[in-house]
């Protein structure tokens, strides 16, 4: 496990694949807006991608959101640990850390950042994603907070690698659209797509720089 957080960690280092890893996993209409420009009046925040060992394999934490909050564009979504960037966080790093603490209960203080992949714009609800690694050396011991987050999937990286994963579906925005074809990984019957799937897209490219 640790060979690949060092390679994970060095990899984080380099050039990273960007909007051309991201949008392998965007939708067609998604792309047809690019170039994409970030709005002033968009609304910061940070996720946390945290990696830990189980069953002698790699796995990572995603999140299932509650759909009780109508007001939530993301509502009932898998998601990554995260939310706002709020006045007293130091960075984007920070808010991550803590936002991860909130929602699922794992000590800030037992993470290690291992660094951050490139910055995602979310158009429907305006914020602008700083996506963080992160990494648990031990077994974490998850407190759902049960107002955010339905439930938590814990992900075999090896899952994601594997090409049967990746499939597409027809999605219901609302009961006027419905999005075709749209790409996502299925993870144990979940369907993980948007800015997720966009934001493990480019963490499949760092991991696997050979085959971008």
């Amino acid at each position: 496990m640790q060979a690949f957080i060092n390679n994970l960690k060095k990899g984080l280092e380099k050039t990273l694949p960007g909007q051309a890893a991201q949008y392998k996993m965007a939708h067609v209409i998604r792309k047809k807006r690019l170039p994409l420009v970030v709005p002033d009046n968009a609304k910061s925040a940070a996720v946390l991608v945290l990696f830990y060992q189980k069953d002698d394999r790699p796995h990572l934490v995603l999140t299932k959101r509650v759909s009780k909050y109508p007001q939530d564009k993301h509502s009932g979504q898998m998601s990554f640990p995260g939310g706002r960037y709020e006045s007293e966080d130091a960075n984007f790093g920070q808010t991550a850390l803590r936002e991860t603490e909130e929602e699922i209960g794992i000590p800030s203080t037992k993470i290690q950042l291992l660094g951050a992949l490139t910055p995602l714009y979310i158009p429907v609800s305006n914020f602008h994603v700083h996506p963080y690694i992160g990494f648990l050396d031990e077994s974490p011991q998850f407190r759902i907070q049960e107002d955010e987050v339905q439930i938590v999937v814990e992900t075999p990286l090896d899952l994601l690698q594997n090409t049967e994963t990746l499939q597409w579906t027809d999605i219901k925005i609302n009961p006027q659209v419905i999005l075709k074809k749209v790409p996502y990984f299925n993870i144990f019957g979940n369907i993980v797509w948007g800015a997720t799937a966009m934001m493990l897209s480019e963490l499949l490219a760092v991991l696997n720089p050979n085959n971008q």
